[in-house]
């Protein structure tokens, strides 16, 4: 069997069912949902997910342990032990879903891609395109054991960024932050989901909305993402990408990334950290 190639960093629904059985192929289902919504991916996960797909658990399994922020990226010992337990190997070929579309895989991938899994793609649409092009679906009652895997993970430092970065940054024209939380959230007109933090955002920040990545369920094509990307990062050198808790900022980060931006990191932990109280700078609008 020929080696599997992904066309390109994004990948359909059609594309995926035509590639479905091939060796090289690794499925994630990289779902998570806001704590207020009372869904449980994992249950969601085992009830119905795309034949074959493996739980990317980035809320639990695969986090740092002794973080108080939520989902933080974990060592490369716990993504090593956590992904040869779901069979990834040095040279499997990754794709990376959601139950909501495209909300939580981007920060599945881009776990996979700062800890040195270069070959991965997300899947455009996610479960809902892939029910809705009736695509085959499984359900399990217990998650299975697979073939443990070789991969090694290996950080690459410049995917991450901490809150020193970021204060760094708005002070460097070089350098912008992204801000991909609603605007409400971002102009501080409403309360945070998470009690206890403060409303509005880091001084010098720039507003992406997550949302505007998409256009009837699907990431927008090329031209019409760079459209809303490009006047934000223009021609600085690197972007910092930050959300509420490490999620969303990486849809945006991704789109970027899928038009061709590079020195692209995300704020780990975002609007969860910088918002607490007695915080760094924060400015409303």
């Amino acid at each position: 069997m020929a080696r599997l190639q992904l066309p390109d960093s994004l990948v359909s629904v059609d594309w995926l069912n035509q590639h479905l059985d091939h060796e090289d192929l690794i499925i994630l289902d990289s779902s998570w949902h806001m704590p207020a919504t009372g869904r449980d991916a994992f249950e969601e996960w085992q009830q119905e997910h795309i034949r074959g797909a493996r739980f990317f658990d980035f809320d639990g399994k695969i986090s740092d342990p002794d973080s108080d922020l939520p989902h933080m990226m974990p060592s490369e010992d716990i993504f090593t032990r956590e992904m040869q337990a779901l069979g990834l190997n040095q040279d499997s070929v990754v794709v990376v879903y959601d139950a909501m579309g495209m909300f939580s895989s981007p920060r599945g991938w881009w776990m996979l891609r700062a800890m040195g899994c270069d070959n991965s793609a997300l899947l455009d649409g996610g479960l809902v395109a892939w029910d809705e092009a009736e695509y085959p679906i499984e359900s399990l009652s217990r998650e299975p054991a697979y073939t443990p895997g070789n991969f090694i993970a290996k950080l690459n430092p410049e995917f991450i960024a901490d809150a020193q970065d970021v204060l760094a940054a708005l002070d460097d024209d070089k350098v912008c932050v992204i801000d991909a939380r609603p605007e409400p959230r971002f102009s501080g007109s409403v309360e945070e989901p998470r009690p206890g933090l403060r409303r509005g955002h880091m001084p010098g920040a720039l507003n992406l909305p997550f949302a505007d990545m998409f256009k009837h369920g699907l990431l927008k094509p090329k031209q019409e993402l760079r459209e809303v990307i490009a006047p934000l990062i223009g021609d600085c050198e690197r972007s910092i990408h930050s959300c509420g808790s490490g999620v969303t900022a990486c849809i945006t980060a991704f789109a970027a990334y899928h038009i061709g931006y590079r020195g692209l990191s995300i704020y780990d932990g975002s609007w969860c950290e910088w918002g607490k109280p007695g915080g760094p700078p924060v400015v409303t609008d």
